[in-house]
């Protein structure tokens, strides 16, 4: 089966803290969409970061899901982990970078 593609653009800091997905190992990135997956499917995704004008071409594993009318309101969506080679890295290197200046917050996020 052939990996899926996704492009998913951040906008700012919030959302971006709310996507990220730190206590995946290697990282991943929450992408709200109603498209039907499964546990460890493969995805591609294009991801934009803020203030990025670029995409950052990342391939990954789906690791979670969250279904439609998930308990708590939660968004519908997939987590995605990032994959261990070099653009996975990247992903992971740039959206720490971002978020190291925002404080340590308790507010919920997309998946905790």
């Amino acid at each position: 089966m052939k990996p899926s593609v996704l492009s998913f653009t951040v906008k700012d800091k919030n959302a971006l803290y709310s996507a990220y997905m730190p206590h995946i190992q290697g990282g991943g990135m929450f992408i709200p969409t109603d498209r039907p997956y499964r546990l460890r499917d493969e995805v591609y995704m294009l991801l934009g970061l803020p203030d990025d004008p670029g995409k950052i071409p990342v391939s990954g594993k789906i690791v979670w899901i969250t279904p439609p009318n998930a308990m708590g309101n939660r968004v519908q969506g997939i987590g995605v982990r990032f994959g261990d080679d070099e653009n996975g890295k990247l992903a992971k290197t740039r959206i720490e970078g971002i978020l190291a200046g925002m404080p340590k917050s308790t507010r919920p996020t997309y998946t905790m």
